[in-house]
Parts: C-alpha cells; structure tokens; sequence
C-alpha cells in the first residue's frame, strides 16, 4: 500500500521539482493579464478536470454491461491525468510548513516563496476562479434538470 501511495505522489513532486521554477518564474508571468490570470485560468480548471474524472465514472454500470463500464473507466484517465497537472501547478506554490526549511531554493525566481512575495493574492484569485466556475456549473446543471422536467410527457 505504502509503494502504490508513493508512486501516485512521485509524479506530483518531479513537477514541482523540475519545472516549478519556470512555471512561475517564466511562464505565468507571460500568461496574458499576468501570473494573476495564469492563477484563474488554474482554479477555474479544478471544476473542470475534476468532471472530467468523475463523470464517466459515474455513468459505469458493471450489472450492465462489463465492457462498456471499462470504457467508461478508460475514458476517465485523461480526466486524472489533467487532475494530476492542475495539481501539480497548485503543488508549486505551496511553501514548505517550517519557515526553517525556506532556503534559498524556496526563495529563488519561481520557487513557492518568491511567488507569495511577488503575487501575495495568487491563492485567492485562484479560489474566486474555482468558486465561480463551481456557480455556473450548478447553475447550469439546475437548468439542464428544469429544462428536462417541463418537457417530461
């Protein structure tokens, strides 16, 4: 159990580790309107990827039909693999929890504290996103559901 625990977080500390830096170092801040903006764009992506995980999951029915349920599950990979990214850009700004352990790496172009020095609200631009998105999904969910119940015979 503790292998296959590791081997699900490996992926999410290479990420951090090699491209971390250049991520938020290089990257966000040419996101056009800025880091902030890359920041929204990642948050209103939690909502998303996290649909297209799940939703095939939910429509599998192994009483039904077995291979059509694998397919289903097949088809939900790229949904974790997505989650898997989005988590990985959110991973690189999180600071290590012992001020003792912020070193020069921490606080080098890109690394977790430069980015709370240079973008102090990044989290929240990132959580009023991924508010915003989960509202307007839930309102068109609710649509859907009201738009169907009025045409039912």
């Amino acid at each position: 159990m503790l292998p296959g625990f590791g081997l699900l977080l490996m992926p999410l500390v290479l990420f951090e580790m090699y491209w971390g830096h250049g991520l938020w170092g290089d990257f966000a801040p040419a996101w056009p309107g800025g880091a902030y903006a890359f920041a929204g764009t990642v948050g209103a992506l939690v909502p998303l990827v996290f649909i297209a995980w799940v939703w095939p999951l939910i429509l599998m029915d192994w009483k039904k039909s077995k291979p059509r349920s694998l397919a289903w599950a097949i088809a939900s990979l790229p949904g974790l693999a997505a989650g898997y990214l989005v988590a990985g850009v959110i991973g690189t700004t999180l600071r290590p929890k012992r001020r003792r352990d912020w070193d020069y790496d921490c606080y080098r172009e890109g690394g977790p504290c430069w980015v709370h020095v240079h973008y102090p609200w990044l989290w929240a631009v990132g959580l009023a996103a991924t508010l915003a998105v989960i509202a307007l999904l839930i309102g068109l969910f609710a649509r859907h559901v009201r738009r169907s119940s009025a045409t039912a015979p």
